[in-house]
């Protein structure tokens, strides 16, 4: 092989449109390497020197792969096998990956070829395509932002995948790694069935006497749809061939699901068609949200940082979105209830839409979201449906912990997963209880996500004491007793939010309190009811402490929760000096509401009464921020329970109050905060870390309100997951807020 001082050099064998774009795209974006290619077509070796996107190339194989470090095959997965015979003898060490789109036939052909599959060949396959064909056909951006899936078996030379890897990176491509089953599945579906069902279908009104008519007013559905079927027809029949049984169990799923939507159509299932309809409706927004990189399954891969500047004055009436936790319960409950339940107010947030997409995917149908209203056919209790795989919650801590309490009283096998930050999470707290109940749950180690749910379980009730105050544990162990034999009791050490309680009753499962203990028994059902999801009162917390701290601010927040399990943050707000007052208090669906109106008055550090702390887990760290803003010291004590939320809260934010000069001493379960105090003091800028937590990144945006320059934020994508149209609305109300997007 060559020895290299600078970058390999690269020989494409088969310079089509595939080669010819991996030359095209590494010469645009500075490859310093020489690009070598073989091609049988002495025209192909011609027009690609023409056009500079190889250095040279022939029709002899043996002088060029000598000349090579890395070999690239780029030929049809059929002609693999005879190309492979000749190579085989000449690679010797050399790094070889291919362009393929099905795996398992290319790795048989090597092994046939070569007795054995060597260890520096990475098999590969980019994502990308045209209908177009020949070098000709060449595009430096094809693979741009698209992905290419590698699939290295256990014995492949890592340095070889990081070098094969690298080159795809420098085409500008996403990198992946899947097995060869798994990747020749997922293409059957994604890729190889639709062009199948293109073929066939442009075939079938061709043959029909009166195509012609049918082909002039076809509209543009019939022509997006129907495009891939001017692929190269030879091309997709070797592809069909060498991925054979893949695309027939993928076909036969598709004429499974056409068989269920024709009986639908046949029947006038209404219902039915509804779910499928409405099902592949928001898959394919979901699809397109994945593609535009807006989707919360691909936030890990965005970066977002906010830079806020100091304000003057924050005022208005405002409305912020729905309760998270509210809209969570909505969905859930609705879809296990009897009948049609109306939802008004639902957060479009992108855990809430995972939560709505969970239980499409179990059978589900639901209508909406639009403008915040939803409509859930509920199946009850028992008729949802084994979901194709596994259950994304996104971010959501209150979804996982609440679907394996439901879940463990399904008939089937499930299993829940979330992104990166949700993974970090422990969930023992509620595996441990559950398997008292009786349920089989598989937890990753440390007991964390994923949960692996074994179906058709017998639950019984328990009687179990919560060993720290949580109502997603008590909501989860209430939601599985809806499905065991007798009695759930589930007792908390301190109040929790009793969202699910209010709910259940609504939906006429009682559940009644006494004291310290919530009780239901198991074996009812629901009934449909109508829900008007109230404003977060999370939510409304920043804009809260924003009026507070800022002289001059006078704002209306309306229309907002006021549960009495989940006030804290006003009591403490009060107890600090805020001139803070309710209006218009009234009763929506269950969920005590209320008007809050908001000026600003000079704080007070104070000692957080304990009891409080459980009223207000979620807005402690907008409270730091009213604390750094105070007179004097605010003491926390009792609140170990932030230092397992979405991030260690009570050091995250000691971290960023620490940046901005605020003097912070962190105690296990709590924080002292020296507040600045009065109308003129401030504090610093600076950079943060909002360690991809939501109220982390939201309450330094209104720390900057105070602060003498901008603070910048880091990791700030995961704000969309529980409040979508942060910035917009804080921008109406007078923060400086800008988001930038990496």
């Amino acid at each position: 092989m060559r020895e290299s001082e600078t970058e390999p050099t690269l020989l494409i064998v088969g310079l089509g449109m595939i080669g010819g774009s991996l030359a095209a795209a590494l010469k645009a974006n500075g490859f310093g390497g020489e690009i070598l290619a073989f091609d049988r077509n002495p025209d192909e070796i011609e027009t690609g020197l023409a056009m500079q996107v190889i250095d040279g190339g022939g029709a002899q194989l043996a002088p060029l792969v000598a000349r090579s470090d890395i070999v690239c095959l780029a030929v049809p997965v059929l002609a693999m096998a005879s190309v492979l015979r000749e190579l085989a003898p000449l690679l010797g060490e050399r790094i070889v990956t291919d362009v393929g789109s099905t795996k398992r036939a290319v790795h048989d052909a090597v092994v046939q070829a070569m007795g054995g599959f060597p260890p520096r060949f990475v098999l590969g396959h980019p994502i990308a395509g045209s209908e177009k064909s020949g070098v000709a056909a060449a595009n430096p951006v094809l693979y741009r932002q698209h992905k290419v899936i590698l699939t290295p078996t256990p014995a492949t030379d890592p340095e070889a995948v990081f070098a094969v890897r690298a080159l795809w990176q420098r085409c500008g491509a996403q990198v992946l790694e899947m097995s060869m089953a798994e990747h020749d599945q997922v293409l059957a579906r994604t890729s190889h069935l639709p062009h199948l069902l293109a073929f066939s279908l442009v075939d079938t009104l061709a043959r029909q006497d009166a195509r012609l008519e049918i082909f002039r007013y076809a509209a543009g559905g019939f022509r997006d749809f129907t495009r891939i079927a001017g692929s190269d027809p030879v091309m997709w029949r070797d592809i069909f061939t060498a991925n054979r049984d893949a695309v027939l169990g993928a076909l036969d799923d598709f004429e499974a699901g056409l068989k269920r939507l024709r009986t639908a159509v046949e029947q006038g299932d209404s219902d039915a068609m509804l779910g499928t309809f409405d099902r592949a409706s928001h898959a394919r927004h979901y699809f397109e949200t994945l593609l535009n990189q807006t989707s919360y399954q691909t936030m890990e891969a965005r970066q977002v940082q906010y830079r806020a500047a100091p304000g003057v004055a924050v005022s208005g009436r405002i409305r912020v979105p729905g309760d998270k936790s509210i809209s969570h319960r909505s969905i859930m409950l609705g879809a296990l209830a009897n009948g049609v339940t109306e939802v008004e107010g639902f957060l479009e947030g992108e855990d809430s839409l995972a939560t709505l997409q969970a239980f499409r995917d179990m059978g589900v149908a639901i209508e909406g979201p639009h403008q915040g209203r939803v409509t859930i056919h509920g199946v009850g209790l028992h008729g949802l449906e084994k979901p194709a795989g596994p259950i994304y919650v996104g971010n959501s801590g209150t979804a996982m912990r609440l679907f394996a309490g439901l879940l463990a009283g399904q008939a089937f096998d499930s299993e829940l997963t979330g992104d990166a930050s949700l993974t970090k999470r422990p969930m023992a707290r509620v595996a441990d209880p559950l398997r008292l109940m009786g349920a089989t749950i598989d937890t990753a180690e440390g007991g964390r996500p994923p949960l692996k749910i074994h179906g058709s379980q017998p639950l019984k009730g328990i009687d179990y004491d919560m060993p720290m105050a949580s109502a997603q544990v008590k909501s989860c162990l209430l939601l599985a007793g809806l499905y065991a034999a007798g009695e759930t009791r589930v007792r908390e050490p301190a109040p929790t939010r009793d969202h699910t309680e209010r709910m259940l009753n609504g939906f006429g499962y009682a559940v009644t309190r006494e004291g310290d203990v919530a009780r239901l028994e198991g074996g009812g059902s629901l009934t449909s009811a109508p829900i008007d999801v109230p404003s977060d009162i999370s939510s409304a917390t920043f804009f809260l402490v924003a009026a507070a701290i800022t002289p001059g601010s006078d704002l209306v927040l309306e229309h907002v929760g006021v549960n009495p399990t989940r006030v804290g943050v006003i009591n403490i707000l009060k107890l600090m000096g805020a001139d803070l007052r309710l209006e218009n208090p009234r009763e929506v669906g269950g969920e005590p509401v209320a008007d809050l109106y908001i000026r600003y008055a000079p704080l007070q550090g104070i000692d957080i009464p304990v009891d409080q702390v459980p009223l207000a887990i979620d807005e402690f760290p907008a409270l730091f921020v009213a604390a750094a803003n105070a007179e004097g010291t605010t003491r926390l004590r009792g609140a170990e329970e932030l230092r397992v939320k979405e991030s260690d809260r009570i050091q995250a934010m000691a971290d960023g109050l620490a940046v901005l000069g605020v003097e912070a001493t962190v105690f296990e379960d709590g924080i002292d905060i020296v507040g600045k105090g009065g109308e003129n003091a401030n504090y610093a800028g600076g950079h943060v870390d909002s360690l991809g937590d939501h109220r982390i990144a939201m309450a330094f945006t209104v720390a900057a309100l105070r602060a003498s320059s901008p603070i910048l934020i880091d990791d700030c994508a995961n704000v969309a997951t529980s409040f979508p149209g942060f910035v917009t609305l804080a921008n109406r109300v007078g923060l400086q807020l800008e988001e930038v997007t990496a």
